[in-house]
């Protein structure tokens, strides 16, 4: 029925039978189904709102076209795969690194990778999922998303320092929330953290009065601040490998929760790959940061049992309505920066150690001299930041390191196979 964007009720809509689950096309009362939206947009929020918070990007232009690109994705994926497309942070790194050229050329290298997202997603629904990992196995996956995590580093580091006590409350916070929390607040640490450290630098009066005065002078309603791109190539080619990024993050969103329903999605990795290019690029367009599966919306099903897309489309409705008030977005700019680098000194952290889970799940054997040198090689250029020019384009670490695992791989590995006849 969800192929038509219709829900069949679950049982007695109250509440599922032990040891079931609410599948996708299936829904709760239309009550309960909304209160569990309501979840996922808690859910999303902290972390969807902290990459415009970072990277100076209109915090309700982002939340506006978060809740269309989550829209979107359950149109092109037919309903069948439930996810919330928020904020991505794959793209803090490049977006921080390309302040300097303005925000017009920020938005070109958003569009950017969404094009080259949607057009992989293409080809992957036309020639099967393997062709991800003939491309990219996992030792190339894992070293892109370890380099982009730990190059942004540094910027963590001097938020942190900016405000030390702010920030070093701001980390506990989450620490404690995190490892202590039960259930969902514990899923919810980095929210937790952040309000904490935010309610704390408050009290003590390290919010800046600038912007604490613009947020007084917002209207509750208005349009969100839309913006246009231009392309600059220096730009385009740094942002251009959080393309990996997005695929390893789609791909596994698609595999976890067919692990989850008991139903294979993997038919429908190109249509999850196509919609979030299609997302990415439309708020690339207009104003908004790049977009993403969110994982921490798989942590709300998995602790409800609940994988109705109905309860998607009432989390896509809710954020886009929340986009039309201006006063909400200057509220989440007066968060300091000091609770900005407690909350990366851990979520920087967290993207590079996804790359190194990439390793461990498939088993990445780093005693082979390939995987071993040529990751080497490319880790130190992306966390040093290594920063050359060629002509009149200039590359950061992101960039050289995610060529040099791209390109060095597979040409180390074919000469290893040669010289081993």
């Amino acid at each position: 029925m969800s192929r038509n964007f219709g829900w069949t009720l679950h049982g007695d809509g109250r509440t599922p039978a032990a040891g079931a689950v609410v599948a996708p096309d299936e829904r709760l009362t239309w009550p309960r189904t909304i209160g569990i939206g309501m979840q996922h947009v808690i859910a999303m929020f902290g972390a969807t709102l902290l990459v415009p918070t970072v990277t100076g990007f209109p915090v309700t232009t982002t939340l506006l076209f978060s809740g269309i690109g989550t829209a979107l994705f359950l149109i092109i994926t037919r309903g069948r795969i439930p996810s919330y497309l928020g904020s991505s942070f794959a793209f803090i790194a490049p977006l921080s690194a390309a302040q300097a050229d303005g925000p017009a050329a920020q938005l070109g290298a958003v569009m950017s990778v969404g094009i080259v997202l949607a057009a992989v997603g293409f080809i992957v629904k036309f020639a099967g999922g393997r062709v991800i990992e003939a491309v990219m196995p996992p030792v190339v996956t894992g070293a892109v998303v370890v380099l982009i995590g730990l190059n942004l580093a540094p910027a963590a580091t001097s938020s942190f320092e900016a405000q030390p006590l702010v920030a070093a409350v701001t980390l506990l916070a989450i620490l404690v929330a995190t490892v202590a929390g039960p259930g969902l607040l514990g899923r919810l640490g980095i929210l937790v953290g952040v309000i904490l450290g935010w309610v704390f630098a408050a009290v003590i009066g390290q919010i800046d009065p600038a912007k604490l005065d613009a947020m007084r002078a917002a209207s509750w309603i208005g349009i969100p601040e839309f913006r246009g791109p231009t392309f600059e190539l220096s730009v385009v080619l740094i942002a251009l490998p959080v393309v990996i990024v997005l695929v390893a993050e789609n791909v596994g969103h698609v595999k976890a929760v067919s692990a989850m329903t008991g139903k294979s999605l993997d038919d429908l990795a190109g249509d999850a790959l196509i919609a979030d290019g299609l997302a990415t690029t439309l708020a690339g367009a207009a104003g908004g940061s790049g977009t993403t599966t969110y994982a921490e919306n798989i942590g709300v099903m998995a602790a409800t049992r609940v994988y109705s897309t109905a309860a998607y489309w009432v989390a896509a409705a809710t954020a886009i309505v929340l986009a039309f008030s201006p006063k909400f977005g200057a509220l989440v700019f007066t968060v300091p920066d000091g609770v900005i680098g407690g909350a990366t000194l851990v979520l920087y952290g967290l993207i590079g150690l996804l790359g190194v889970r990439i390793w461990t799940d498939s088993k990445v054997d780093f005693t082979d001299p390939v995987n071993l040198t040529v990751v080497a090689a490319a880790l130190v250029a992306g966390i040093g930041d290594l920063t050359l020019t060629i002509g009149s384009v200039e590359l950061g670490g992101i960039a050289w390191g995610s060529v040099g695992i791209l390109v060095g791989y597979p040409v180390m590995r074919a000469l290893n196979r040669r010289t081993a006849r």
